[in-house]
């Protein structure tokens, strides 16, 4: 049992997928030329005054929804004081007492079960500007990014492990791709998570000392922090040790982290309501209004695989997390007697080398001929596996029945042709059979791999290990 336990909650920053940023008429767009997205608001000229866009509050308001969330009737922007070079108001226009969307929460499901993480408030802000480092020779300055709207989904401590961050996130991900509020891209910095992590003994409840690591930008890299920070607050501890509380930075090249600063309360930032920006008022007719636009999310969605197709829970929590594996599942699902054949596909064939932006790159109607194929065994799951990596790899569409026939790819499943193939392979190991009969498993495991290889794979491997141990249960007893 482990001696400590993590409590973890977490911070996500998302970016809004407006038109415009959030309180100017500046494009919100990513890649841009730098500088070119900036106009006197945004650059925080004396004089410039700000506007509030309204499809700001609308994809908050659809985010907060979505997650459960209580929308607040009123609302306030304020003003976070701080100086860095990438701000240049020298203050972030944010929320703090009285954010849009209060409360919430998110279900999870990792391999040791259901949970259901709170959250705390979902809040919109603005986001800084991007600083690009040259090595020995400066930094530079990118204001494209400042004053992208943001919503900040802060979580209460519910956490305990880097798995169910991991699964946090990617339904946080599933969430704002499904609503389409965000593309949630971490690679773009669309999506990106402050972790907070304590530690304590276990079975206790009293909360040890935080520490930070901000803008983690992959779920890898997430989860690589959270295993890092854990064993250094352990290793502080047991050596009597104290933690400090404190803002660190996780190096993904080298696994470890280093100290920023020590971490900063609320009042360091000296928040007050933005003078600028008058308070916001939300109607229920508004809420009704913006919940009639959300449309099937992956709880939903869960349900319906699960009792429309059989699927397990699991399995139907890996397929929603993204909501291009979503549709494609569910196009070729409806046009297959065999969609848990299709879901396994998926999930062991095709999600591991899935990009994270991109079109999935073969088409429903290709893994619906598949799926039947190997549910009607006209081909084995070996078979499968290639057949579908062909397809994915290939730039030319590939049709699976023509690609099975042109390469003589079909099952066998006909007991008279196997049998000379097992005739064969039994008279060639006489020591495995010798083994078996004495009950070692993995000789049978032998014989079974020399019809498959005499077969170039093609044999029925359930065919075949009925007919070989009913062969050699018909041989003499040994003397």
């Amino acid at each position: 049992m482990t001696k400590y336990e993590a409590v973890i909650g977490l911070e996500v920053h998302v970016e809004l997928m407006t038109e415009r940023k959030i309180t100017c008429y500046c494009k919100n767009e990513f890649g841009a030329e730098p500088n070119v997205n900036t106009c006197p608001i945004c650059l925080g000229m004396p004089g410039a005054l700000p506007m509030l866009n309204r499809q700001v509050l609308e994809f908050a308001i659809k985010a907060g929804l979505a997650c459960h969330c209580e929308i607040a009737p009123y609302a306030q922007m304020e003003r976070k004081n701080y100086f860095y070079p990438d701000l240049p108001k020298a203050y972030q226009i944010t929320q703090g007492q009285h954010p849009l969307c209060i409360g919430g929460y998110l279900d999870i499901e990792t391999r040791a079960g259901k949970k259901r993480v709170r959250l705390n408030r979902i809040h919109i802000e603005e986001d800084a500007g991007k600083l690009i480092h040259l090595e020995g020779e400066g930094t530079l300055v990118d204001l494209n990014r400042a004053g992208v709207p943001l919503i900040e989904i802060v979580t209460e401590p519910d956490l305990s492990s880097p798995e169910e961050v991991d699964a946090f996130l990617r339904k946080i991900r599933a969430m704002v791709q499904y609503t389409g509020v965000s593309d949630g891209r971490m690679d773009r910095g669309s999506m990106r998570c402050d972790v907070n992590l304590s530690i304590r003994p276990a079975g206790t409840e009293e909360l040890g000392t935080r520490t930070e690591m901000k803008n983690l930008n992959s779920f890898n890299f997430v989860t690589k922090a959270l295993e890092h920070e854990y064993q250094r607050q352990v290793e502080i501890l047991e050596s009597g040790g104290v933690i400090e509380q404190e803002t660190r930075r996780f190096d993904s090249a080298t696994g470890t982290s280093s100290s920023l600063r020590s971490k900063e309360d609320a009042t360091d930032y000296r928040y007050f309501p933005d003078p600028d920006l008058v308070p916001i008022l939300v109607s229920p007719e508004e809420v009704a209004a913006i919940r009639a636009t959300i449309p099937r999310l992956p709880d939903v969605r869960i349900e319906e695989y699960v009792e429309r197709w059989e699927l397990p829970e699991y399995d139907a929590n890996l397929l929603t997390n993204d909501i291009r594996i979503a549709d494609f599942f569910e196009a070729a699902a409806v046009h297959t007697n065999y969609p848990k054949i299709a879901a396994n596909l998926i999930i062991a064939d095709l999600l591991p080398g899935l990009a994270e932006e991109g079109d999935v790159p073969l088409a429903p109607e290709q893994l619906s001929v598949l799926s039947d194929l190997l549910g009607t065994e006209e081909i084995n799951s070996n078979t499968g596996r290639k057949v579908f990596k062909a397809m994915i790899s290939s730039q030319d569409p590939i049709d699976p029945l023509a690609y099975v026939e042109e390469h003589q790819l079909k099952q066998i499943n006909d007991p008279e042709i196997l049998a000379g193939y097992v005739e064969e392979a039994l008279a060639a190991s006489a020591k495995a059979v010798k083994d078996y009969r004495r009950g070692k498993e993995a000789a049978l495991r032998s014989i079974i791999g020399q019809v498959m290889r005499a077969t170039s794979g093609r044999a029925n491997p359930i065919l075949t290990e009925e007919m070989i141990k009913d062969k050699i249960a018909a041989l003499p007893e040994p003397e």
